[in-house]
């Protein structure tokens, strides 16, 4: 009987497990995000994911090829990576500025530039008159030379790239398995083959003279995957020149808040996020996901009217 009276009253019962405590968001006046390539097999959405969910921005400037088009496929889109669309939408829909800026990966989407949908904009290029500074960003294929002059081979080469970050993934599970370190192909030669354009183009050197001659203290792109904050001398002056990175091998951001400007974010440099990953929760909406990616992948698709 005591051991009854002891149970209906809550004491000896093993109690229930503790609900994770919800992470405290990081409050960031502008994130800026670029060459997500969504709907291949080198985006990191996963990480994406939960470094957006990490954050709570006023302002996020998506800066191209964050849907990669050049090499989508039905057949190859994860549920985590309608996660990342769905998650961007709810965002618009809490009031967040979601300003998605055309790339050259989808460019399908440039022939509704100026479209508005509530706090959603699609645009080539935004201004964002910030305390540090006039700000200037747009994605930054307009520079590069293989685009201008030889977009076959700018989409082949993207096709091959693709290809070569699968083979990178096997090669990497097998040297896991031989407990050896693994290695970063794609990166070296991403860095290799964007490094000779850039030279060639003088793309940084160029987006901050063009910047200079429109009165803008920084100029912000994409496209190079290579993150970085530098000042670049021009005739009319200092610009200073930043680059948000990507999510396929580097996995960076560009954050401004008031307080310290602008400054770049690395998502394997944060201890935070590796503690996150093991706490990891799907809301109702990535279940949704989760149930049946490819049909709410159809209705994204006709909406904007694109084949795939």
């Amino acid at each position: 009987m005591r051991t009854n009276l002891l149970t209906e009253a809550g004491i000896g019962e093993t109690p229930p497990p503790a609900r994770p405590r919800a992470r405290r968001k990081r409050r960031v006046q502008v994130a800026v995000i670029s060459d997500v390539h969504l709907g291949t097999y080198g985006c990191h959405a996963t990480e994406l994911l939960r470094y957006l969910k990490s954050i709570r921005p006023q302002v996020l400037v998506l800066n191209g090829d964050i849907v990669d088009i050049w090499q989508f496929s039905k057949n190859y889109w994860p549920p985590a990576h309608m996660r990342v669309v769905r998650y961007l939408a709810g965002l618009a829909a809490k009031g967040v500025r979601i300003h998605y800026l055309t790339g050259n990966h989808d460019e399908l989407l440039r022939k509704f530039a100026g479209l508005k949908l509530g706090h959603f904009r699609l645009a080539n290029k935004v201004v964002l008159d910030l305390p540090h500074g006039r700000t200037w960003l747009f994605h930054g294929d307009v520079f590069d030379v293989t685009m201008r002059h030889s977009r076959w081979l700018a989409k082949l080469g993207g096709h091959g790239y693709d290809m070569l970050i699968l083979l990178n993934r096997f090669v990497n599970y097998g040297l896991t398995k031989l407990g050896r370190p693994r290695v970063a192909l794609s990166k070296l030669v991403k860095e290799r083959v964007k490094s000779a354009v850039a030279t060639v183009s003088n793309f940084e050197e160029t987006a901050a003279a063009i910047a200079a001659d429109e009165g803008y203290r920084y100029v912000a792109c994409g496209h190079i995957h290579q993150p970085e904050i530098k000042t670049l001398q021009t005739e009319k002056g200092e610009v200073i020149y930043l680059n948000s990175g990507d999510w396929v091998e580097n996995l960076t951001a560009l954050e401004y808040t008031p307080e310290a400007g602008w400054q770049l974010y690395y998502y394997n440099d944060d201890p935070t996020m590796q503690l996150a990953a093991d706490t990891d929760a799907a809301d109702a909406a990535e279940v949704l996901a989760d149930a049946n990616p490819s049909a709410l992948l159809e209705g994204l698709l006709a909406e904007f009217k694109i084949r795939a």
